[in-house]
């Protein structure tokens, strides 16, 4: 099955390697993601879900593989985006999606558990990233 969702993964190098999340005023803390447009590149897909969420020019610079979600038929593809001048620890961007929302954004280090306050399926997501990203077996 093709993938249908984008999720742009943009990482961060400070102490550790930390990567772009949101806390959405609805369903709890999240990576940015969305639906890929027909005809549309999962790659174009997550640079132009990043404009669109996170208020973020980028562009996409390694493709980081498939998940098969176990959520309502979502194959995400991952995409590691490359954006180029420094972003903030911390900011807001109001996004039309569904009817228009205010997304906090924040860095999340990538060796750390999810808290309770992330949504269950970004958990997941999460735990994909940090085996992909830091390797399997690896001291957290």
């Amino acid at each position: 099955m093709p993938a249908n969702k984008a999720c742009p993964v943009v990482l961060r190098h400070t102490t550790e390697l930390e990567v772009l999340a949101f806390r959405h005023p609805l369903a709890g803390l999240q990576l940015v993601k969305g639906t890929v447009e027909a005809g549309e590149s999962t790659a174009a897909a997550a640079v132009r879900e990043l404009a669109e969420e996170a208020g973020v020019q980028a562009e996409e610079s390694r493709f980081l593989g498939l998940w098969h979600s176990g959520f309502s038929g979502q194959v995400w593809a991952f995409h590691e985006c490359r954006v180029r001048v420094p972003l903030p620890e911390s900011w807001t961007h109001f996004t039309a999606d569904d009817g228009g929302h205010q997304f906090e954004f924040f860095w999340h280090p990538l060796a750390s558990p999810p808290s309770a306050q992330w949504h269950p399926l970004f958990q997941a997501a999460l735990g994909l990233l940090q085996e992909r990203l830091l390797g399997a077996g690896r001291d957290a």
